[in-house]
């Protein structure tokens, strides 16, 4: 009898999420707020759609890098193509909190980051690394003044649900 392994699963971009037009609106938009390339604009627009798909698979706090961070603030804004990104995703509106409010709660930066990183790649996506810097600095991965995707405990919260952490 002989033993087949199943394929190795295959890290993809996260751009196939969303259409090639939202897509390229979204990493143009990037690039002309930041004066930065379209090639950068698009890696960050990818790491910003590959942050958010993985949100939803991990019951802890996961957080983005600067640079995706970038890409989720540019999808933020547009709320309709957004909300049916969540939904399709998520099954729920992923809401973003920054943690500069008063007793957030904040995790070592290096542990959220590397979470964060396995929860992505659990989710089948590439993690573009030089789009994920290590961190000494307490501006991000769970820290104050960082954006999380629900403030620091647990995942995404649903639409009008600020309160309880879904089970």
């Amino acid at each position: 009898m002989t033993l087949e392994l199943a394929p190795e699963k295959q890290d993809v971009s996260a751009r196939g999420l969303i259409s090639e037009q939202l897509f390229e609106r979204l990493a143009r938009r990037i690039a002309d707020e930041n004066q930065i390339d379209a090639a950068l604009a698009e890696r960050i627009m990818d790491q910003a759609l590959a942050f958010l798909a993985a949100s939803p698979t991990d019951e802890r706090t996961l957080t983005p890098s600067p640079q995706a961070d970038i890409g989720w603030h540019t999808f933020l804004l547009y709320t309709v193509d957004y909300a049916a990104f969540c939904q399709r995703v998520a099954g729920f509106f992923i809401h973003h909190f920054p943690y500069d409010e008063e007793g957030a709660v904040t995790e070592d930066p290096a542990e959220v980051r590397e979470r964060t990183l396995n929860a992505i790649r659990a989710a089948g996506y590439t993690v573009d690394k030089e789009l994920w810097p290590v961190s000494s600095s307490c501006s991000q991965g769970g820290a104050p003044k960082s954006c999380g995707d629900d403030g620091g405990g647990g995942n995404p919260l649903p639409c009008g649900d600020h309160g309880n952490i879904p089970k």
